[in-house]
């Protein structure tokens, strides 16, 4: 990832709190080449994203056919998250999404938007926007 996209997530990382903390897991993309069928891709992405959820883990996949949500719904249910006590899996897929065996283990499916958003400023806008929604759950200043 490009130096900004580590600075980003870094800064707004460092000020979610040890309850709330941010921890990005990379998974490797799946081979990809001028003959290789996308499905085959896909599916090592799966298999590689299955292995590192955590059966006890909240999933929500990043899908383009997801519920938009705004910051503030993005706040209920960082708190309602946050009093079930467990991990929060939010699962980004390759370039050519997630399969519907990765789907199917998601709880909620939340779309960030309907433009299509490369990779790494979807990290940094994610963790921003959990910090944001964090502090809307603090009253804190900073939404505003």
């Amino acid at each position: 990832m490009p130096v900004w996209v580590e600075q980003g997530v870094a800064e707004y990382s460092k000020r979610l709190p040890a309850d709330c903390s941010l921890e990005i897991i990379e998974i490797a993309p799946g081979y990809r080449a001028k003959n290789t069928p996308k499905e085959k891709a896909m599916q090592q992405e799966a298999d590689a994203l299955i292995k590192a959820i955590k059966p006890q883990d909240h999933v929500i996949a990043l899908d383009v056919k997801g519920r938009p949500w705004s910051t503030e719904q993005l706040a209920e249910n960082l708190g309602e998250w946050r009093m079930q006590g467990g991990d929060v899996a939010l699962i980004v897929g390759g370039p050519d999404g997630l399969t519907p065996e990765v789907l199917a283990l998601a709880k909620q499916r939340w779309s960030l938007s309907a433009l299509t958003l490369p990779h790494p400023l979807v990290r940094v806008l994610l963790a921003e926007q959990l910090y944001r929604a964090w502090t809307i759950l603090q009253g804190h200043p900073y939404h505003k």
